[in-house]
């Protein structure tokens, strides 16, 4: 689903949408890992939300 940037308000902000470039790349600058890890923990996930994710990776690339 599109992104609708004229709605102002924070209803997504706590998702990160894999098929918007912006989202993906401030993402994984913050997570500090590849967009390809990030696409891999939303298939792994079967999510979206910020926070599943950032834990996800954090286990994931502390090993």
């Amino acid at each position: 689903m599109a992104d609708n940037k004229s709605k102002r308000d924070n209803r997504d902000r706590n998702k990160v949408s894999g098929s918007e470039n912006y989202e993906v790349q401030y993402f994984k600058e913050k997570m500090g890992v590849s967009g390809q890890a990030v696409a891999g923990a939303i298939r792994a996930t079967g999510s979206n939300d910020r926070k599943v994710l950032e834990a996800y990776l954090k286990k994931k690339h502390s090993k």
